[in-house]
């Protein structure tokens, strides 16, 4: 795998359409029901307007003490309250922050984690057509994966 789709795989890991949700959040039935949630409109689309507020009602609930950055211990908290199992080799908490961590100090702030959303919308948005598909979410899961099983 060349550095550009690791960082991009990097990125999506990271992200997973929001920072907070797990690698699974597109696959199977799972998966529409996630899309669905994002869907705001029902139209089968996810604009980046429906994205951006689907990341920032994530990091908001990820932020659990509510003081604006989250952390690795609130990111992993969240994921045990979700009742969802990482996939074997998916990056930690830690991890994920790192990548779209801009000064580097371990956690992120809301501008830090919009920031990091926008850009992976915009991988994810293959046709530049400024929505997403389920089949290009679909397409960016299984770069994920095949992401997280070579590394």
């Amino acid at each position: 795998m060349n550095m550009t789709t690791k960082k991009l795989t990097a990125l999506l890991t990271a992200s997973a359409l929001t920072l907070c949700a797990l690698p699974s959040a597109f696959a199977g039935s799972h998966g529409d029901k996630h899309f669905k949630l994002l869907d705001a409109d029902g139209d089968g689309k996810i604009t980046r307007a429906e994205h951006a507020a689907g990341a920032k009602q994530l990091f908001a609930k990820c932020d659990a003490n509510g003081d604006g950055i989250v952390t690795a211990a609130e990111m992993d908290a969240m994921a045990a309250t979700s009742g969802e199992k990482p996939g074997r080799k998916e990056l930690s908490s830690a991890q994920k922050i790192a990548v779209i961590d801009h000064n580097g100090d371990g956690q992120l702030t809301a501008v830090e984690h919009a920031k990091g959303s926008e850009t992976m919308f915009g991988k994810t948005d293959t046709d530049g057509d400024g929505v997403l598909t389920k089949s290009e979410c679909d397409a960016a899961m299984k770069m994920m994966e095949k992401g997280a099983n070579t590394q």
